[in-house]
């Protein structure tokens, strides 16, 4: 029985779907393991909607079938080109969640020293949106050369 060709394409379009959407929820995870698997699943949605936009037929091969049977072979350039591509980001990602596993023993993405004390400054008012650059009632249009916020160090946080 024959399902009249949407069959396939339906499927590799719902996987390629799940593939990218379970690939994009685990990237905004604060553990490298977890990201690691996102790029993964990623590249592979990628891939998959990649294939959706080749035409099937025979191999691509000169002289095997007339030529308006062949099928599309830059979708599977592309895919192979990706897949070399994602490989690399890996073993990338991998060397940095190791790195980071061996340095503080687990791989998580801290929170940078930084931001965090500018966001308790900002909260015990000790700056203001002026201070940091930006628009607010407190900024002040006429001054020309405003004087820099004032550099915190790590000793000067709370706690």
């Amino acid at each position: 029985m024959r399902t009249g060709g949407a069959g396939p394409t339906l499927v590799l379009v719902v996987a390629a779907g799940v593939l990218v959407g379970c690939g994009v929820t685990l990237l905004l995870e604060r553990s490298l393991t977890r990201i690691l698997l996102g790029v993964i699943l990623l590249g592979n949605g990628v891939n998959a909607l990649i294939l959706l936009g080749g035409r099937s037929g025979a191999a691509p091969v000169v002289g095997t079938a007339p030529p308006g049977t062949l099928s599309d072979a830059l979708p599977q350039a592309m895919i192979l080109t990706a897949i070399v591509i994602t490989f690399g980001l890996t073993a990338f990602l991998l060397a940095v969640s190791y790195r980071s596993w061996y340095l503080t023993g687990d791989d998580e993405v801290p929170d940078d020293i930084e931001d965090r004390q500018i966001r308790h400054a900002v909260e015990r008012s000790e700056l203001t949106a002026a201070d940091l650059g930006g628009e607010g009632p407190d900024a002040d249009p006429e001054q020309v050369d405003p004087e820099p916020p004032r550099r915190l160090h790590r000793g000067d946080g709370p706690g």
